[in-house]
């Protein structure tokens, strides 16, 4: 086997490694050890029979805890590429699920995996903030309906949310199943709103800009005091 490919290999089983040594998991670290060495090694599987069995079972052995109990860090954005995203299990999930993977369906299939990321930050950044909705789906539908008050564009522009790119969709979905499942929001520094950066609207001279990531521009809303 290339040396190359032995470090790629020796740098996933570690980085699952990490991921299996507790009980409290973001991210099903079987999925990611699957996807990561799928990704890696594609083609190469007649190299990695080469590799003896005692060495790669050593490798992808979680190491002794001590009988201590092991907090597993959430999964970065950063551990995840197409290639990964691609090589993992379909995603699936309750109403709040379907939601999430509409909204980044229609707003950011077009972006790089950041990109989708981070539109899905805002979403779950304003289920959390207090201000908005307590659900996906109600954030996301928040103003469906009334004219000028939607707050996602596609929820009322008049026409039908057709999907038509199942690869799309279920590459979509991967991402909203992670961020649902605890996956880090620290691109858009807690943004809370975005828009594409082929406009400009009023609201965005008055809010802080957080992050440009792909075709957008992200925004956190200034804390209102019990006073404002």
């Amino acid at each position: 086997m290339q040396r190359s490919l032995w470090r790629q290999v020796i740098q996933a089983a570690t980085a699952v490694t990490l991921l299996v040594a507790g009980s409290t998991t973001y991210v099903s670290a079987q999925d990611v050890l699957a996807a990561r060495l799928t990704a890696l090694l594609g083609q190469e599987r007649q190299a990695l029979a080469e590799v003896p069995s005692a060495r790669l079972s050593a490798l992808t052995t979680p190491p002794s805890d001590g009988g201590q109990t092991v907090t597993a860090a959430p999964v970065a954005v950063e551990a995840f590429d197409e290639v990964t995203l691609a090589a993992m299990p379909a995603a699936t999930g309750d109403d709040q699920w379907q939601c999430l993977t509409e909204a980044l369906y229609f707003e950011s299939r077009g972006e790089d995996l950041r990109g989708v990321f981070a539109v899905g930050e805002v979403v779950l950044n304003r289920v959390d903030s207090g201000i908005f909705p307590n659900s996906v789906c109600g954030v996301i539908h928040q103003g469906t309906g009334s004219r000028f008050a939607c707050q996602f564009s596609y929820t009322c522009d008049g026409r039908a949310e057709t999907i038509s790119e199942p690869a799309a969709w279920d590459r979509m979905g991967k991402v909203a199943r992670l961020l649902l499942d605890g996956a880090p929001r620290t691109l858009t520094d807690g943004a809370t709103f975005y828009h594409a950066n082929s406009v400009s609207p009023s609201w965005s001279r008055r809010f802080a800009q957080t992050a440009t990531i792909g075709s957008h521009v992200f925004y956190r809303q200034p804390t209102r005091s019990a006073m404002n």
